[in-house]
């Protein structure tokens, strides 16, 4: 019996789409013909809820990465509406593929709940949102998954203990994560996975891992680790203009990254036997024989 669940891999399109419909789709098509995931993974924002007037009105702080003349209307002109996340739940079902998004204000969590996606996603900048997680626990039954980048022990512990108080932390997964883009290697700091799971193992549904750093051996570690849940920033070009395409990986690079962890997963096993049947002709032969 395998010790391990079967690996689960998300590729997180975001805003990598650059406000193209077209490219929308186009990368959903790759990622499950091509890469082979499991699923992808939007955001939605309702923009002027979640900036202040000023922040809105600002410049964007990377200019060169900028859609538009201000910060509100570069993220304006990389948002999707309600009615075109529903065409792409529907395109990915199609293909077979499970469609998410990531919810960063309670408008849009309560519109992407209303498509009844599998699960939805809480990045790590909103994980504190308790009015957003309060409406989502007593309206939404989905899975409800968690990024704990930039977020205390304390924090982490006071969200399990508000999922456990609503009786919804079964539905419950926490992913270990970084905030950074990209990040080094020394600040990915994958043991932190093991103190999810000595913590919550018990309690939460799964651990999982969203990686914003450089290649896949990374990810292959975390999956080794115990973390289910592997999610990825993808990107049809990491040349293209915006601050997450440099942490993505293209499609090639995905599509290593799933056949890798698929090759780790069949590895992870127990002999059946002390010695196995591919074992037994290179022991007739080579075998050392004392007496002989």
């Amino acid at each position: 019996m395998k010790e391990y669940n079967t690996p689960f891999v998300i590729a997180e399109i975001g805003c990598n789409h650059k406000g193209d419909f077209e490219i929308a789709k186009e990368m959903i098509r790759v990622a499950k013909i091509f890469c082979k995931v499991d699923a992808v993974k939007f955001q939605k924002r309702s923009n002027k809820e979640l900036l202040s007037k000023e922040q809105y009105e600002a410049p964007h702080p990377n200019p060169i990465n900028s859609y538009g003349d201000t910060y509100g209307e570069h993220r304006e002109f990389l948002e999707f509406n309600i009615e075109q996340h529903r065409e792409l739940k529907e395109y990915c079902e199609e293909m077979q593929l499970t469609y998410s998004s990531s919810v960063w204000d309670l408008t849009s969590a309560r519109e992407i709940a209303s498509l009844n996606p599998d699960f939805i996603k809480i990045p790590s900048a909103c994980n504190n949102n308790y009015p957003m997680l309060a409406w989502l626990c007593d309206n939404y039954k989905g899975e409800i998954h968690v990024s704990t980048g930039m977020t205390t022990p304390q924090e982490i512990s006071l969200l399990v203990d508000f999922f456990k108080d609503k009786s919804r932390n079964q539905d419950l997964s926490l992913y270990n994560c970084t905030s950074g883009y990209p990040v080094p290697f020394k600040d990915v700091c994958l043991l932190e996975i093991n103190k999810l799971k000595n913590k919550y193992a018990g309690s939460v549904k799964q651990i999982g891992f969203s990686g914003h750093h450089l290649g896949i051996a990374v990810d292959v570690a975390a999956f080794t680790l115990g973390a289910s849940v592997v999610e990825r920033h993808f990107t049809l070009d990491r040349t293209w203009r915006g601050t997450d395409h440099a942490a993505s990986l293209e499609p090639a690079g995905l599509r290593k990254l799933n056949r890798d962890l698929w090759a780790v997963y069949d590895a992870l096993s127990y002999k059946e036997k002390d010695i196995l049947d591919i074992e037994e002709e290179q022991r007739n032969k080579l075998k050392f024989r004392p007496d002989s």
